[in-house]
């Protein structure tokens, strides 16, 4: 079901794109549909109507699919890829205290400061 669901949002996303740039933009330069010129089927203003409500119908086409991906995503049960999932070494090449690979404090009890900041720019010497 999700990857029927990616699916469509590719296609959506990408549809949405290309009808972005065939809109005409406020300097008028850009347009490629519906040039200010007669002989079309429709006058600029009826093309940039219909242009601003079928975009407005994928832009919430694309909400509707991005939301049911992210539901479909928190349903799965899938393990967080987040920064929780990182576990820093310790001082000693030790995961944790006990060796468990899970620190029971801070992330950052492993790190080490320098032992004096740095003075200005680094600036390798020539030999």
């Amino acid at each position: 079901m999700a990857t029927v669901i990616l699916v469509i949002h590719l296609m959506v996303a990408a549809t949405l794109v290309g009808l972005v740039l065939l809109q005409r933009s406020e300097g008028g330069a850009l347009g490629i549909g519906g040039g200010g010129g007669g002989g079309g089927f429709m006058s600029g203003r009826g093309a940039a109507n219909m242009l601003t409500r079928v975009t407005a119908v994928v832009a919430a086409l694309f909400f509707v699919t991005s939301i049911s991906l992210t539901l479909i995503a928190q349903q799965s049960g899938a393990p967080s890829r987040g920064l929780e999932g990182f576990v820093l070494d310790g001082p000693q090449g030790q995961s944790g205290s006990d060796g468990s690979g899970t620190s029971g404090g801070s992330p950052l009890e492993g790190m080490q400061l320098p032992a004096s900041p740095p003075s200005g720019p680094q600036v390798p010497q020539s030999q």
